[in-house]
């Protein structure tokens, strides 16, 4: 047995049929050359073959007297791989709104919280010669960092390899390391005790990291530190339903890159100040577009360099997606002065007291989820926007070219939107997760987005066309100032 650790048991105890925990991918293929039509049939009863699982694949909460408390790990007797594997067929030819319904009704759906906590959805029938991969897995059991990684690990850069083993796999190149000695049912009491101990020892960061949102609370427009628990209302911080609703999109990673660059700024600011204009434009159609500023809480992962265990490994900073602003350069300036301060605050903290810190940001939200009061006050903040890092080459699975790869993920009450970002070779997909009840038209949304992004371009890469709304030429990157005394967490969005 095995206790979960602090952050991954969370995503257990707020388990509930409007609030799966569970965040999925979107993998869609093209068939190689010369495949027939029993090419999708083989590749299911490829992935079905009864191999040795690796974990978190061949995990499962333990059934005891302290799993509402403490929920715990043990290793699966037997995993059935007909049921975690699935095979699906679209009515031929199946387009993408017609798979984006699907996906999203798959992402509607619990897993079975008493079997490994995984499902693994191969879709035929699509338009173009093209099939698709729907993995769905829960939280506790890896972060989007994790998860990339051993996808990749079922994939190849090279198109003639073949008989590729699948991500659950267990085989010597990825093998676990050897299992340590069981930990004793009253070990969780020690978890809990280090804990209380390791909020001592993190007192004094946390101290000031918690008195800077005292402080600019207090001053309000003399601050660019965004506040958590002050976002404004909006209508996807309510009540969230069971059912959900996808939508995707692709943009030129090329082109960020020179907006970001002619702009001074960086690439996720770009990318955060184009949802704020995607959302400014969806909500201003619903007559509910608030005065304030929109809050993103933006997912930072706090590895190590080279760490890629399955686990859950991020904290949140908070960010203004710069809503109020009209004029898109005006709004990427303001993206980009919270940024910064966002990044500055989480650099005044150590490593060690990361954990603490966003156990302590996210506790009384986990409170109302638990209690039922979540969706009835101000949210911590207004949307989830996520940026993974994917690979830059093109990659293969059994001679099956990976052209698109779509994150979806949790949704919760308060937290009725997800906006997920991946990128990979040379395009940033993007995928929207939502309420259907809150956000019945996600697809606008997301053409939005398009829509937001060839403005702020224009105006960027194209200077004479420019509007006269008196912003400078090119934002100015604010300096940044370090403090020596302090070991910088290595930060990175994910």
């Amino acid at each position: 047995m095995k206790i979960v650790p602090p952050i991954d048991a969370a995503w257990v105890l707020i388990e509930s049929a409007e609030s799966p925990m569970h965040f999925g991918s979107l993998q869609i293929y093209s068939l190689p050359a010369g495949a027939g039509q029993d090419y999708v049939s083989r590749v299911v009863a490829e992935l079905r073959k009864p191999e040795p699982l690796a974990p978190p694949y061949s995990q499962k909460l333990k059934d005891w007297a302290l799993s509402g408390l403490v929920p715990a790990w043990v290793e699966a007797e037997k995993v059935d791989l007909e049921y975690h594997i699935q095979h699906i067929a679209l009515p031929a030819p199946g387009g993408d709104a017609e798979l984006s319904a699907l996906v999203a009704e798959l992402q509607s759906r619990s897993l079975d919280m008493t079997l490994p906590l995984w499902e693994c959805h191969v879709i035929e029938g699509l338009a173009h010669r093209r099939f698709a991969l729907f993995m769905k897995i829960h939280h506790s059991l890896m972060d989007g960092v994790s998860g990339m990684h051993l996808l990749q690990q079922g994939l190849s850069t090279d198109r003639k390899s073949r008989h590729m083993p699948a991500p659950w796999s267990l085989h010597r190149k990825h093998a676990a390391p050897p299992a340590g000695p069981g930990e004793h049912p009253h070990s969780g009491l020690k978890h809990v005790l280090d804990f209380v101990f390791g909020q001592v020892k993190s007192a004094p960061d946390l101290y000031h990291a918690f008195g800077a949102f005292l402080h600019s609370a207090r001053v309000k427009a003399g601050s660019d530190l965004s506040v958590p628990y002050l976002a404004p209302k909006t209508p996807f911080n309510g009540r969230t339903s069971t059912q959900r609703r996808f939508a995707s999109r692709q943009l030129p990673l090329e082109r960020l890159h020179a907006v970001a660059s002619r702009a001074g700024v960086t690439v996720n600011d770009v990318f955060l100040a184009v949802c704020g204009g995607a959302l400014r434009r969806y909500l201003a159609d619903l007559n509910a577009l608030p005065e304030q500023a929109l809050i993103a809480g933006i997912p930072v992962s706090v590895r190590a360099k080279g760490d890629t265990s399955a686990c859950t490994a991020v904290t949140f900073m908070l960010a203004s997606m710069g809503t109020e602003e009209e004029d898109p350069l005006r709004r990427l300036r303001e993206v980009h002065r919270s940024t910064h301060a966002a990044k500055e605050h989480l650099h005044g903290l150590r490593r060690e007291a990361l954990t603490d810190y966003t156990l302590l940001l996210m506790t009384p939200y986990a409170i109302e989820l638990l209690t039922g009061l979540g969706g009835h006050g101000h949210p911590v903040f207004n949307v989830v926007v996520s940026n993974v890092p994917g690979p830059a080459e093109p990659l293969y699975f059994n001679g099956a070219r990976l052209e698109a790869i779509f994150p979806m993920s949790i949704l919760t009450h308060g937290q009725s939107l997800n906006i997920t970002v991946l990128s990979y070779a040379g395009q940033l997909h993007i995928g929207f997760t939502a309420c259907a009840k809150a956000i019945p038209h996600v697809q606008h949304l997301a053409d939005y987005t398009g829509d937001a992004f060839e403005e702020l371009a224009a105006l960027v890469l194209h200077p004479t066309a420019r509007r006269q709304s008196g912003a400078p030429r090119k934002p100015r990157v604010a300096a940044r100032h370090s403090s020596p005394r302090k070991r910088r967490p290595e930060l990175s969005s994910i």
